[in-house]
Formats: structure tokens, C-alpha cells, sequence
């Protein structure tokens, strides 16, 4: 089914994917200008499900690599997804008939739609993660044997850099070296593969899901029935309301790393709960104690709008509703848990399933 989606429609789209960004995928208000301005000047993207492109048709998902931080202060110009998706399709001598998110996330989840509106190509309803992951391999692109070379960089300056990898770790390093290179972040068009060989290895609905708890969000309506709705939504339960207290953060190797402690209010009075994140929010621990940890997706909402913060927003003296909610089923098997579980990233903890 095909669905158009106008430039009004972005900013719920990237307030739903903001939530399901996990604190990750680049500043929501950038990449909905960015979106919103091509849409405008070129008119609306259709969103389609991958089922209604023939097998042999190619993808190339579009995707913003590096830092958080950094896009608060370097903006892009807004010419570099489409300059990186036309270089790579010129690269391989074929025209994409569509592109997709390779993340959920603020600005992951807009920069598809520059890229559509401007050569007038649809957008899948999906993604490669169903949430925000911060390394180019943590993708159901990388599970199913896709490479995510050929791949292109290109930075606000109009450097490009062509990437062709004996496999995607090598692909993380050198990226990732690139884009500290071109200023701590660049866009992407990478993971190029045909319909029929992505088909089975996306995390579908992604978008159409983004919208869905975006509309919630935007309602007028009660603090509390805004929350509630949101957990029906994501089946996400309530973690932890307090304050923040501290937040320590820092840009390191292409990474914006760091801890938000949080002092309990209400319920949560004389409880302490620390976030860890890496880009995106990966485990928080209560007093000491997990209760909730990635590929699972934590996420701090503003406790009046029940807005989401990034990790790049989190500041001190914010009031906060911190959720948890449920991982896509791909990354619960034993192969993606190696790949994107707690010990990946330096904890010495098991992955214990979120429940609603």
C-alpha cells in the first residue's frame, strides 16, 4: 500500500522516530527542516512497502554518520544526502528505485526523504534497525550478509570519499576514521542491494510506526494519558522519574560517549538511575542494578510534554520520564546479541529481555 506523506507530516515522523532513536539518530529539528525544505520545493514522497518493488529493483539506504554533538553546531547545507545517493548509483551504473532508513532516529529517519523529494523516488516503510544503533554493522542489513560497501561519504565542504571494504567491521573502522577527518560528521548512502535480497533482512513498519506515536505525542491532551498512550503504542513500560543531576558527555573517535545520573522524584524518591550511552542510550541501572539494557531501547522524555532528549539535549535540571521498550525480534537472537548486547559495548551484563 502506498501512502503519501506531505512535508506537514515530518515533524510527527521525526518526533516518533526521536522515541524510537533510543537518545540516538541525529537532532530531530535538523533533519526535519532538512525534509521539510525539499519536500516543499519538490513535492511528497510516496512511503511503500518493499513488497511492491520488483526483486531485481536496487535500494540504497541514506543514513548521517558520526557524532550527535556535532550536528547541533555543524549543519549540514543540505545538498550532501543526494550528493552521496547520486554518486553511488553513478558508481554502480544503475538507478536506485528506491531508499530507506538504515536507522530509527530524529534525523536518520528524515534524511530518506530529502533524498526522495529530490529525485522524486519512494521511501520504504522500514529501516535497518528498528531503532538507533551507533555503528555501521549493527544493522539486520549486516545479519542477512549485505555489505554496506560500496559506500559513499560526502561532508558539508563537498569532499566525497568512495569505500569498497572486505567486510563491514572494516567498513566501521575506516568510515569512521573519514568522518572524524570531515569534521565529526558526513552523510551516507551505503548497504546498496536489490528488493528481492533486502527483503527479508529490514525491520518493517518502521516508519509507518514512527507516525503512529509521533500523532500521540502531538495531541492536546493530559501529561499522563500522553504517556499512557505512548506505552500502548510501544509496548514500553515506565523506568525511572527524577531529575537530572549530572551529565557527563564527550565527543570521542566519531562518538558522542558519556553518563546522565538522574534523581528520583515521586515514586522514585531516595532512587538513583544512571544512563550509559554511546550515542544512543544503552543501559540503566538503578541503584546499581540493570533494569534495562540494549538492544532493548531506553529513551528520556521531557516529564511535562513528554517530549523525547536525545543524548546530545540531556541536561542539567531537567525534569525526566526515562521508558524502556521492547527491541525488534531480530536482535534477540544469539548471533545480533554479539553484535549489539551489553557485553559488545564493555558491560559485564546479560541481556535480560524488557517486558510491557
Amino acid at each position: 500500500m502506498r501512502t503519501q506523506i506531505y512535508a506537514h507530516d515530518i515533524d510527527a515522523l521525526a518526533l516518533g522516530a526521536t522515541v524510537l532513536g533510543a537518545g540516538g539518530g541525529g537532532d530531530p529539528y535538523i533533519g526535519a527542516l532538512m525534509a521539510k525544505q525539499a519536500m516543499e520545493t519538490h513535492g511528497p514522497v510516496e512511503l511503500v512497502s518493499i513488497d511492491e518493488l520488483a526483486d531485481n529493483e536496487l535500494v540504497i539506504p541514506s543514513a548521517m554518520m558520526g557524532a550527535p554533538t556535532v550536528m547541533v553546531e555543524k549543519i549540514p547545507s543540505g545538498q550532501e544526502p543526494s550528493a552521496a545517493f547520486r554518486q553511488l548509483e553513478r558508481f554502480l551504473g544503475q538507478k536506485a528505485a528506491a531508499t530507506v532508513s538504515a536507522e530509527a532516529g530524529g534525523l536518520n529517519s528524515t534524511i530518506p526523504f530529502v533524498v526522495a523529494a529530490e529525485l522524486r523516488i519512494p521511501v520504504v516503510d522500514a529501516d535497518g534497525m528498528g531503532r538507533a544503533f551507533p555503528e555501521i554493522p549493527m544493522t539486520a542489513f549486516h545479519l542477512g550478509g549485505i555489505s554496506a560497501t560500496p559506500m559513499m561519504l560526502v561532508d558539508d565542504k563537498g569532499n566525497t570519499l568512495l569505500l569498497s571494504t572486505i567486510d563491514n567491521a572494516w567498513t566501521e573502522a575506516l568510515s569512521r576514521s573519514a568522518t572524524v577527518v570531515m569534521g565529526g560528521s558526513a552523510m551516507l548512502a551505503l548497504y546498496p542491494a536489490t528488493a528481492g535480497r533486502m527483503r527479508a533482512h529490514l525491520v518493517h513498519g518502521t516508519l509507518s510506526r514512527a507516525l503512529a506515536i509521533g500523532r500521540i505525542l502531538q495531541q492536546p491532551m493530559d501529561r499522563a494519558d500522553r504517556l499512557a498512550e505512548l506505552l500502548e503504542q510501544t509496548s514500553g513500560r515506565l523506568l525511572f522519574t527524577g531529575k537530572v543531576t549530572d551529565v557527563m558527555r564527550r565527543t570521542v573517535g566519531g562518538f558522542a560517549r558519556g553518563t546522565v545520573t538522574i534523581e528520583g522524584l515521586a515514586e522514585d524518591t531516595g532512587s538513583v538511575l544512571r544512563l550509559e550511552f554511546q550515542n544512543e542510550n544503552l543501559v540503566a541501572l538503578r541503584d546499581g542494578a540493570p533494569v534495562a539494557t540494549v538492544p532493548d531501547l531506553i529513551t528520556v522524555m521531557d516529564l511535562e510534554t513528554i517530549r523525547p532528549i536525545t543524548t546530545e539535549e540531556v541536561r542539567y535540571g531537567q525534569r525526566v520520564t526515562v521508558i524502556g521498550m521492547p527491541c525488534a525480534d531480530v536482535w534477540r537472537q544469539e548471533a545480533a546479541l554479539e553484535l549489539v548486547g551489553p557485553r559488545y559495548f564493555g558491560y559485564d551484563l546479560d541481556y535480560v529481555p524488557l517486558r510491557p
